[in-house]
């Protein structure tokens, strides 16, 4: 696999989950540079080490304005505006400042993150992927924070390809279902079930045979290789999309 070879990409929520497996992937793929951006220090410079490629660590919150400004993207030819949160309650029980926790990250973050990775690219062009979720297509009762920041990232993606196609950047999203990823450790609903069933395992394995046809939840390298696939030459001509990975859930 060499189709992103020579590439500077940039993967924030890299630490873990599908922004691991795609910084992973990348390298694979002949990458050489990886901008890797998380707020935990010490697990995104472990797994850092793991990759066969140049690395370059920025460690800090992708809503804050400072982190971007202060960013070193030269080169930059890729993207993968991953980095998210995940929280629930149902609207009457849900506080402004939960809603705005998830709004910062998962909007203000992707919107920052967006900005500073097209104004990277603008003189070469470019190739960029943001993180929704098929919450931001399919209303759940308990989900209206989480929901509604990533449907605002499916649009954000959408008018970032219009605004980016005279800059030679494409920009897609990607809208997985369930995926086995840590996200879900912040979820009481999932805790719970792993207090009852004895394992995570156990747990992913429960919801995905009751959340889709596909009866089973992603593997978070299955969808790693979608958003590089996006991100590929292979995709060339593919610029405002939503790719749904969700085994179904959205039917």
């Amino acid at each position: 696999m060499t189709e992103f070879q020579n590439a500077v990409a940039l993967v924030t929520g890299a630490a873990s989950g599908i922004g691991a497996a795609t910084a992973a992937r990348l390298a694979a793929g002949g990458a050489r540079k990886l901008i890797l951006v998380d707020t935990e220090e010490e697990r995104l410079r472990d797994f850092g080490f793991t990759l066969p490629c140049e690395r370059q660590p920025i460690v800090g919150d992708v809503a804050d304005p400072d982190l971007w400004r202060e960013a070193d993207l030269t080169g930059l030819t890729h993207a993968v505006v991953n980095a998210g949160i995940g929280a629930g309650g149902p609207i009457l029980e849900s506080s402004f400042e939960d809603w705005r926790r998830i709004m910062s990250v998962n909007l203000d973050g992707a919107f920052l993150t967006l900005q500073a990775a097209m104004r990277a690219m603008r003189d070469r062009g470019g190739s960029i992927v943001l993180t929704a979720s098929a919450a931001g297509l399919k209303a759940e009762p308990g989900i209206a924070a989480y929901g509604a920041s990533k449907a605002a990232v499916i649009h954000l993606a959408r008018i970032a390809a219009k605004e980016g196609g005279p800059l030679n950047i494409r920009v897609n999203a990607i809208a997985p279902g369930g995926v086995e990823t840590p996200i879900w450790q912040n979820v009481p609903m999932f805790a719970q079930l792993v207090e009852t069933l004895g394992s995570e395992e156990r747990a992913f394995a429960a919801m995905g045979s009751a959340a889709a046809p596909a009866g089973r939840f992603a593997k978070a390298d299955e969808i790693a290789g979608q958003i590089a696939f996006l991100l590929s030459d292979a995709c060339a001509y593919v610029t405002g999309a939503c790719f749904v990975s969700d085994g179904g859930y959205t039917l």
